[in-house]
């Protein structure tokens, strides 16, 4: 007598540790077990009895268990083995998952990451994980095209972080070239989207560049009413025209008074992963007004890690945004000044206004990626008289500029 309904849903175990079968036509039967209820299909080929699993209940229903019989003996009339084919189905279906887009990102992700920054690997995984798994994850690379992957990067572009969407199609291309070498896809559908997004506006940091009103910042910080070291931060930000991030993090350890030099490791330094393993520290002569600066704030936090220390605690550094906001507190404007802004004024001043100083050096105290053997070169110690020479004169000219000496502008 076929079942119902009614029966499947009430039907208990018995305790039987084998279970209990209840046939319900076609070799189907529901096998009731302690734990749970199973469907299951005895069929015979190749003159062998087999059993076929159908699922599980109440997640496969009675319905649904009878049309899995019939898809089996359908097979069956095609002399077609239904547990093989079953089997073939998990090992396409395994196949799919490991050659999704999202799977073959992650393991690419996973090959080069020991080779990447974390910071740079956390914001490569996290964009993917927001942007294009979501949306393109589960599908096969060969299913991608280039205009259903241009689709998914214009609703990027339409929330306004076009730079986002840039950075996106740029890794896809990387996955996609990725899945060519492994056998996964036959082309790169990214590469057909050159010049389709919306261009990246590149706005650089703002920079006074004019030395009259670098005079004007300079007597600014001397009137300064806030906290004593944000004070000094503005006044080594300008002097030692470092990246923002190493100003504020500088440790007393590298701090060495008695040969008036700073000496950043090399995993304090924006350089590859190989470069903060490998590289070299980056050296930074100490004019002796920046010595006296240091000296003065010694006193305040030389009992602690840091340079500058978070008012709240002496074991994290000030915050990135207080540069920043003492310079909006002087009354210079995000569209004036910033603290990444002393370097291209440290650039420009020195270039246009400080005849004799040989711009490979300045490159190379500002710590830029360099090409060509002189640029490598600059980087080693031995040269420290060339920069020790300009950091002086640089202090000085920054000293005569807040004192109101003249300054004569350049000819065109």
């Amino acid at each position: 007598m076929p079942l119902t309904d009614t029966f499947v849903r009430q039907v208990k175990s018995t305790g039987k540790a084998t279970g209990d079968k209840h046939a319900d036509g076609g070799g189907l039967y529901l096998l009731v077990k302690p734990q749970s209820k199973y469907w299951r299909l005895d069929y015979r080929y190749a003159e062998k009895r087999k059993t076929l699993s159908l699922g599980v209940y109440p997640e496969v229903s009675l319905a649904q268990a009878r049309k899995r019989r019939e898809d089996a003996r359908q097979l069956l009339a095609q002399d077609m083995d239904p547990g093989l084919v079953k089997k073939a189905q998990k090992v396409a279906l395994a196949a799919s998952s490991e050659n999704s887009f999202e799977a073959v990102a992650r393991e690419f992700f996973e090959v080069k990451k020991d080779g990447w920054s974390e910071r740079y690997a956390e914001k490569w995984l996290r964009i993917m994980a927001k942007d294009l798994f979501p949306q393109i994850g589960r599908m096969l690379l060969p299913q991608i095209t280039a205009p259903f992957l241009l689709a998914v990067l214009r609703k990027v572009e339409k929330r306004g972080a076009r730079d986002t969407a840039h950075t996106l199609l740029q890794q896809a291309g990387k996955v996609f070239r990725y899945g060519i070498q492994t056998g996964r896809c036959e082309r790169d559908p990214s590469a057909d989207l050159r010049g389709a997004l919306e261009p990246v506006v590149v706005k650089h940091m703002a920079a006074i560049l004019e030395p009259a009103r670098v005079s004007e910042l300079l007597r600014a910080f001397d009137s300064y009413t806030g906290q004593p070291t944000t004070a000094a931060a503005l006044k080594l930000s300008a002097l030692l025209f470092q990246r923002p991030g190493n100003i504020r993090q500088m440790e007393w350890a590298w701090v060495d008074f008695d040969h008036a030099m700073l000496t950043i490791p090399a995993a304090s330094m924006k350089r590859t992963k190989h470069g903060k393993l490998n590289g070299r520290p980056h050296f930074v002569p100490l004019a002796p007004q920046a010595v006296e600066i240091l000296q003065e704030l010694w006193p305040l936090t030389g009992h602690g890690q840091y340079v500058f220390s978070s008012l709240r605690t002496a074991s994290r550094p000030m915050s990135e945004n207080t540069v920043n906001a003492a310079l909006r507190r002087l009354d210079f404007t995000g569209d004036e000044m910033t603290a990444h802004g002393f370097r291209a004024m440290a650039r420009t001043l020195m270039v246009e206004h400080l005849p004799g100083i040989d711009p490979e050096v300045i490159e190379a105290q500002l710590a830029h990626g360099k090409s060509g053997p002189l640029g490598a070169a600059y980087d080693r110690a031995e040269y420290m008289t060339q920069r020790r020479q300009i950091m002086a004169t640089w202090a000085t000219y920054l000293d005569r500029l807040r004192d109101g000496a003249e300054v004569i502008p350049l000819r065109a």
